[in-house]
């Protein structure tokens, strides 16, 4: 990546969009599929490597099978929040699929990334989650066996941070039955 980005005189003159103008431009094909709104800022998706696109598809999977009513599970669907719209690998809705043909989800009880290179962006990314009011955010740290636990969104930021180890159950405190045992997880 270019130094450019890092001088704050280039940085300030960055072109933000707004979501509304953001799906206007995606609606008629300018961005292409392969990028999301962070922030204001138009970012290219990384590619997904076998060890994120299976534990992605499996989590999709473990969650759909255990979803009480009134909750759905979105893989890589947009959450369409203040100045940002992003595409976590899970998130888990209240609601039904037929609530959102019209429009994106505004928050999730649960959201879900799975980071294999990308733990630092996933970090930062905690913060538009808490603002939404996303009441519970999991970063899946696949190549070391751990997950990251964000709960109780207030002011901006998550209140409760922890570190979940493989030898974890871990119940999630959003959506009723939804317990992950780490060991499985990580089988």
């Amino acid at each position: 990546m270019s130094a450019i980005l890092e001088l704050p005189e280039v940085r300030a003159r960055v072109a933000r969009w707004s979501v509304k103008d953001y799906e206007a431009l995606g609606e008629q094909g300018v961005f292409g599929k392969n990028v999301e709104l962070v922030r204001g800022i138009v970012v290219q998706k990384m590619s997904k490597s076998p060890l994120h696109f299976n534990t992605t598809q499996w989590l999709r999977d473990w969650c759909s099978a255990r979803l009480p009513a009134g909750f759905v599970v979105r893989q890589e669907g947009p959450l369409r929040l203040a100045d940002s719209e992003p595409e976590p690998d899970i998130a888990v809705v209240r609601g039904s699929e037929r609530d959102f043909w019209a429009s994106h989800p505004t928050t999730a009880a649960l959201v879900v990334e799975v980071a294999v290179t990308s733990a630092a962006l996933d970090r930062e990314n905690a913060s538009l989650y808490a603002e939404a009011g996303v009441e519970e955010y999991w970063i899946v740290l696949a190549g070391e066996r751990a997950v990251e636990v964000y709960r109780q969104p207030a002011g901006g930021a998550y209140q409760q941070k922890r570190l979940a180890s493989r030898e974890e159950t871990l119940v999630c405190a959003s959506v009723p039955g939804l317990e992950l045992s780490l060991r499985e997880l990580f089988a």
